[in-house]
């Protein structure tokens, strides 16, 4: 049978044995990338090699434009599968490391996103994990309700619990002296200030850590994680060493540059955001209509806000009133916003476009920063 005499079903049912075949390449390279990751650990080379990457990029970009296919739509495609293959690697590189052998942890929240993250994190080093959280589920194997009715006697103590409670918890356990690592996981550190310090003061092993993700992301390439320094060397290095198998970078500094640069990192980007979206809800522009609207900056800027507006008002709240520093970046966006609209308003090009300028020479230097660094 011939292209020209195949049937419409025909043709649908070779896409689907195509399909299939694509499907079981996908695997085989999961496979491959296994074995890969087993090689790199034995020989102590990196998981991710940038040079590797840019190499398959290159070769996949030329080969797709022999067979007349997108090099975009090749090279799209091919970071889907290095992205799959990463996350595959480092996971494997964090289990076959297992430096939790043995050793126990307790996750204070536990039942929440991020605590649930942290908990499959530690779990998947050996750690023998231990989750206390009154929204857990009863009878489920190393839940409580209350972390108090556990010994404290674990080698890690993590809290993920919310900003508002956090402080409170941590100058109780303060009194308690656990022996182990004890960090949060919170967002900001101004709120915590009193409970971190008291453990400090009572000589216990305190650091306090920001992973800058989601508790959906499974690659930590290319992710950030905050660790903030309260003079306690050895809790510093521990916690560290539980991200040293992944290729997270890893980002020590003191409580108040987190905060202050925390300020602009996410309470000037969400309130840009909130600003944005209470623009659109208020306009009087029903969204139906704009949705039948499209440009590439709104379609991209309107993804963004939609994120943001999904996520929880209290936290964000949090973020933006607790923070000591947190005016800074509000005043900075409110001065920003009256000289954009006093250029136009006034007609005044030149400052409007001096505005532009000024974005673009940051935006290079910031190039610059990141390309060094690579």
């Amino acid at each position: 049978m011939t292209e020209e005499t195949m049937t419409l079903d025909d043709l649908r049912r070779r896409v689907t044995d195509i399909d299939r075949q694509l499907i079981a390449l996908v695997a085989e390279r999961k496979a491959v990338s296994e074995e890969v990751a087993r090689v790199k650990r034995a020989t102590g080379r990196p998981t991710r090699d940038y040079a590797r990457e840019r190499d398959v990029i290159l070769g996949v970009r030329a080969l797709a434009a022999e067979r007349g296919v997108s090099a975009d739509l090749a090279e799209k495609l091919l970071r889907l599968l290095i992205r799959s293959s990463l996350t595959t690697q480092e996971q494997a590189s964090v289990a076959a490391r297992g430096a939790g052998s043995g050793r126990r942890a307790l996750v204070i929240g536990g039942a929440g996103k991020m605590g649930a993250w942290f908990v499959s994190f530690l779990a998947s080093q050996g750690f023998t994990v231990e989750v206390a959280d009154p929204a857990g589920a009863p009878g489920s194997p190393g839940w409580v309700a209350d972390w108090r009715s556990t010994d404290l006697r674990h080698d890690f103590i993590v809290l993920a619990t919310p900003l508002g409670v956090t402080d409170a918890m941590l100058r109780d356990l303060a009194l308690r002296r656990p022996p182990g690592v004890i960090f949060d996981v919170g967002s900001l550190k101004s709120p915590l200030r009193a409970g971190l310090l008291a453990l400090k003061s009572h000589g216990c092993a305190v650091t306090s850590v920001h992973p800058m993700f989601g508790p959906d992301t499974e690659l930590l390439s290319g992710r950030h994680v905050i660790f903030v320094d309260l003079g306690h060397a050895q809790a510093l290095a521990a916690a560290r060493e539980l991200f040293a198998p992944t290729m997270a970078e890893q980002v020590v500094m003191s409580l108040d540059d987190h905060d202050r640069l925390i300020a602009y990192v996410l309470g000037l980007s969400h309130a840009l955001n909130i600003a944005f979206f209470t623009a659109l809800a208020d306009s009087g522009e029903a969204a139906p209509r704009l949705a039948r609207l499209s440009s590439t900056t709104f379609d991209a800027q309107l993804d963004v806000a939609s994120a943001v507006a999904q996520e929880s008002p209290d936290l964000y709240y949090e973020i933006q009133s607790l923070n000591d520093y947190g005016a800074e970046s509000l005043e900075g966006l409110s001065r920003a916003v009256e000289r954009l609209r006093t250029s136009v308003l006034s007609q005044d090009k030149e400052t409007f476009v001096a505005l532009m300028r000024h974005g673009r020479e940051y935006f290079e230097d910031r190039r610059s920063a990141k390309d060094q660094r690579a």
